[in-house]
């Protein structure tokens, strides 16, 4: 058994790639640990409930609940501290460790008093702590959850220190003795760019015992895009200008926090008729995630390809599309085409923002109750193909290679 320290640098329950990885090292008997952050009182009790069971354990390395005394101040200290590194970096380019996120030092001076057999990395912060920790000896690894140095569109990399990310990317990729990405692209692009070993690639998939599936009911057909965030650049701005031009009896359900009311200004833009279709949902935990997806039709994935990351992922809610028995329609990324060039008769590809094609796609699934019908019977035949059972295996082989170096 060796000690594992898994670094999120978040809440529990928004890093489902560090939870399957946990139980995953757990399941190869050793001793795990996840470490992330608090802040939000909701979350930290979806974090609780996620531990129920658990063979490893969460324990956050700052907690900054809101509450009077140190951690107030904490959480003060550490905004402050991004704050003013953000500041110095486009005034000065000078690159200080709290530019890659909220409590990084802390981060680094928790790992060094874990002292884990091996630490993983899964942030932009954490990737630079463990670069320190591997020049201190330390075995290291990173999970690239995203390709952090290509990450959002151009015009909103000014602030990024692009260049300090592709040196510690690289060195991940010469030196670290565990690597893992999120898809075969991603991958195979980070290998090209840096050189070094190929990062493993584990797919953003979930486990057999969350399949679900609803029958078809009779009435409109029921279209559903899901993501923490209802927000711009996420590709809802071509679904709303494709809905008109939608036929047919449906409806459509979009789950996810709004805190800009970012939906009220979609539903703004379609005629007046159509915006009773439209249904907005809270998020749910995510072990209600697949049965409440299973209840619709169709599952939308139209991620735009605003960034190099973006297009060579795979987003999560494809894998959960399937895993709930949906039929797909996803956005021409090279991370989708990847995963349905597989599964071709669980949905269609469109191209980005074409509203048209999009509609066009909308309406042959819709229009036809037998092509709906099998889509969805594929998509959920397709999912016991990317169970996440399937990938408990390498993730030991990953660690027992790592452990042995």
């Amino acid at each position: 058994m060796a000690r594992v320290a898994i670094y999120i640098a978040r809440h529990l329950c928004t890093a489902p790639r560090g939870r399957k990885e946990a139980d995953a090292l757990a399941a190869a008997g050793h001793d795990v640990t996840v470490h992330g952050q608090w802040w939000d009182p909701q979350l930290i009790e979806r974090d609780r409930a996620l531990m129920q069971n658990r063979p490893w354990c969460f324990r956050p390395f700052a907690d900054h609940r809101p509450g009077s005394g140190i951690r107030a101040l904490r959480w003060w200290f550490y905004r402050l501290q991004c704050r003013a590194a953000r500041e110095l970096f486009l005034r000065t380019r000078a690159k200080f460790s709290p530019l890659l996120g909220y409590g990084v030092p802390a981060l680094l001076r928790h790992a060094r008093k874990e002292r884990a057999d091996l630490t993983i990395a899964h942030s932009e912060g954490s990737l630079w702590a463990i670069n320190k920790l591997r020049a201190e000896g330390h075995r290291v690894g990173v999970d690239f959850e995203d390709w952090f140095s290509q990450d959002l569109p151009a015009d909103k990399r000014r602030h990024r220190p692009v260049a300090w990310l592709e040196e510690l990317e690289a060195a991940a990729l010469r030196t670290c003795v565990y690597l893992t990405a999120p898809s075969l692209a991603v991958a195979n692009a980070m290998q090209r760019a840096y050189g070094g070993s190929a990062p493993s690639v584990i797919y953003n998939t979930i486990s057999s015992e969350h399949h679900a599936t609803s029958p078809r009911e009779s009435g409109p057909a029921r279209l559903h895009w899901f993501s923490q965030t209802i927000g711009p650049g996420r590709g809802l701005e071509n679904l709303f200008s494709a809905l008109p031009d939608v036929s047919g009896d449906w409806t459509l359900h979009l789950r996810g926090e709004d805190p800009q009311r970012h939906g009220q200004h979609l539903l703004s833009t379609l005629p007046e008729g159509l915006r009773d279709h439209v249904e907005f949902l809270p998020t749910v935990s995510p072990g209600e995630l697949t049965e409440s997806t299973a209840r619709f039709d169709v599952g939308l994935a139209l991620e735009p390809s605003t960034s190099r990351n973006n297009d060579l992922t795979v987003s999560n809610k494809l894998f959960q599309y399937l895993h709930s028995g949906l039929a797909i329609i996803a956005s021409a990324t090279t991370g989708h085409r990847e995963i349905l060039e597989q599964v071709p008769e669980a949905g269609f590809v469109v191209p980005i923002n074409d509203p048209s094609a999009l509609a066009t796609a909308i309406n042959r699934l819709i229009s036809d109750a037998t092509q709906l019908g099998n889509a969805r019977s594929a998509a959920l035949a397709a999912a016991a193909n990317f169970d996440q059972a399937r990938q408990l295996d390498h993730y030991a082989a990953l660690a027992a290679r790592a452990l042995a170096t």
